[in-house]
């Protein structure tokens, strides 16, 4: 078993939340004897009371049901509390349950707003609805007794006085995803309503290997410092901090025993971007290449010091763009290498192809000495060390989703078979393979890890996910790749720029100032102000049907031919206009304005 790792103060786990007409109070269900939370509604101010105030008889106040308080963000004039309304247990994380986060409420502190100037008013308006985006934020995760940021090794590792602090104080800011949020909250000293969240993915299942009942359980962490949508996050930021980055940890417990073995995924350390501009692949570009080994290296120390030695496996094409980036990456690391840090290519297209995943036992023989000499953590049955891992598996490919998933389904796969024999479960020859109810379990629990994540990241399920989720590729697999190909395109290029705007707000990566923001964030100056791809859509369409219609409405004219060509002429410029202007007419972030 695990060491406690309960928190010296409990989190209330059950809340009632009442909305009187100028304030709203948390009161404390669950049993604990804690005093009341209540906010202003007029200026999100909050004090700890001890008594309801009375109800009048003619204005009952308005009771639901709350399961955490996730934080408050103060904007111009107004602040808004984001409550939890409900939840679902997922399974436990190392005997504690673990709760999914199902429906998130936005509760508005902004009567003051009344009384302010009507610009002001307008600007708060568009980034209160922004706000929006945070009541559907997909995959969120909490408990209120163990601190879901670290991994088992880590919660082991902890010092006995950290154990007795609350949960936000233990937590890996990296993991800790309302980190911002509940700033003004600690401000207040109300450690009790202080509920750490994490984005990623829980996912979990029981299944018996011969007469042997495990528990196998995958968490993912996503990193809160540079996050957001796919095109618009990517490579590191000058602090080499990376898009896309996840640790995953996969545990298993059975006969007592707790093994976990951890990996981490996340996009090329260096600074790149791929500006959307209505092109199916945008081209790639490195921005600072000078910066780029320094970049590298201060993401790589960062690693070392979290989880000592590193290896980077990245997966990238040779040639075409992604070689442009894999040609920086690798030429970065070779100023970075040493006995700590190892960088290894695998083309996985050009070995793989689409169909051949299980070449991939190509890449796992030219690392499987790393995993070997740096292993995985192992606790026996009285809760002491029998093992630790010292060194961890970095994995990338473009989006960090697709082939990085595949990859990491693998290394799982292989360290989860050495633990099983570790344990006498398995004997020397024995694999997942042999045990079929086991094995199908297993890969469902990566397809929908896999999914998860690449859902937060680009809004559509992985691609490739049939392999990891069958074994095999399959035509259905194909197709839904292709459907979940060109909507990622519509996304990146149509919607993700507004969703980039809500991340960066929630996350504190734009933080709102009454001296700055005094114009509307959707105002804009130039083409950008007026373009409009449905209108230029609709023009174009237009034009082509006209010069149709025209040209089969009886007998040849001239003056039918001109009409029909002088339409066809202004769709193909109007086309050809939206295509030479393709940036201006995406859907763009407005609060971090990309180039």
């Amino acid at each position: 078993m695990m060491e406690k790792t309960d928190s010296g103060q409990k989190l209330y786990t059950r809340m009632r939340l009442w909305e009187f007409p100028d304030q709203y109070i948390v009161e404390p269900t669950d049993g604990s004897s804690g005093s009341f939370l209540a906010i202003s509604r007029g200026d999100g101010s909050m004090k700890l009371i001890d008594m309801l105030p009375e109800c009048s008889s003619l204005r009952v106040p308005k009771i639901r049901n709350v399961f955490g308080v996730i934080g408050m963000l103060k904007l111009i004039a107004g602040s808004y509390l984001i409550v939890i309304t409900d939840r679902e247990c997922v399974g436990s994380y190392l005997g504690h349950p673990i709760f999914k986060a199902c429906s998130l409420k936005i509760l508005h502190c902004n009567h003051s707003l009344k009384n302010s100037p009507s610009e002001q008013k307008k600007v708060e308006t568009e980034f209160a609805d922004l706000l929006s985006v945070a009541e559907n934020t997909p995959g969120l995760y909490f408990s209120y007794d163990v601190n879901l940021t670290l991994s088992s090794q880590r919660l082991y590792e902890l010092g006995d006085e950290s154990k007795l602090l609350p949960l936000w104080r233990q937590a890996d800011p990296r993991f800790l995803w309302n980190n911002y949020l509940l700033e003004l909250l600690i401000d207040n000293k109300l450690d009790p309503f202080l509920l750490p969240l994490i984005q990623g993915s829980f996912q979990h299942f029981q299944a018996a290997v011969g007469r042997v009942i495990t528990d196998v359980t995958l968490i993912a962490r996503r990193c809160s410092r540079r996050n957001g949508t796919r095109m618009w996050r990517r490579g590191a930021d000058s602090d080499g901090y990376v898009a896309n980055f996840v640790e995953t940890e996969q545990i298993i417990q059975m006969h007592g025993y707790t093994a976990s073995f951890v990996q981490v995924r996340g996009s090329m350390p260096f600074t790149w971007e791929q500006i959307v501009d209505l092109t199916y692949k945008p081209k790639f570009e490195i921005v600072k290449p000078e910066e780029a080994t320094r970049i590298a290296e201060r993401h790589f120390l960062d690693l070392r010091k979290t989880y000592r030695a590193v290896l980077a496996v990245d997966l990238v094409n040779k040639h075409g763009g992604e070689g442009y980036l894999s040609a920086k990456f690798a030429d970065a690391m070779q100023h970075i290498a040493s006995d700590d840090v190892r960088y290894v290519h695998f083309d996985f297209h050009h070995i793989c192809g689409h169909i051949h995943f299980e070449r991939l036992s190509i890449l796992y023989q030219q690392i499987e000495d790393f995993l070997e000499k740096n292993g995985y953590f192992l606790l026996n049955e009285r809760g002491e060390k029998l093992k630790e891992q010292l060194g961890v598996v970095r994995t990338n490919c473009i989006d960090c989703l697709d082939r990085t998933n595949v990859t990491q389904s693998l290394f799982g796969r292989k360290v989860l078979e050495w633990q099983l024999r570790r344990m006498g479960v398995f004997t020397a020859e024995e694999t997942i393979d042999s045990h079929p109810n086991f094995n199908d379990e297993y890969k469902i629990l990566w397809a929908n890890h896999g999914d998860d994540i690449s859902i937060q990241y680009s809004g559509t399920p992985a691609l490739k996910g049939d392999f990891v989720r069958f074994g095999k590729r399959t035509t259905q697999g194909i197709l839904n790749d292709f459907k979940n190909a060109l909507m990622r395109y519509y996304l990146n290029n149509f919607v993700d720029g507004t969703k980039q705007d809500a991340i960066d707000l929630l996350q504190g990566h734009y933080i709102v100032s009454v001296s700055r923001d005094l114009t509307a964030p959707s105002q804009q100056e130039g083409l950008p102000a007026v373009a409009s791809f449905r209108v230029a859509l609709s023009l174009v369409l237009a034009g082509l049907f006209l010069a149709t219609v025209s040209l089969r409405q009886g007998p040849l004219s001239f003056k039918r031919v001109l009409f029909s060509f002088l339409c066809a002429g202004v769709s193909v410029a109007i086309a050809a206009f939206v295509k030479a202007n393709g940036r201006a007419f995406c859907n763009r972030p407005r609060l971090h304005k990309p180039r």
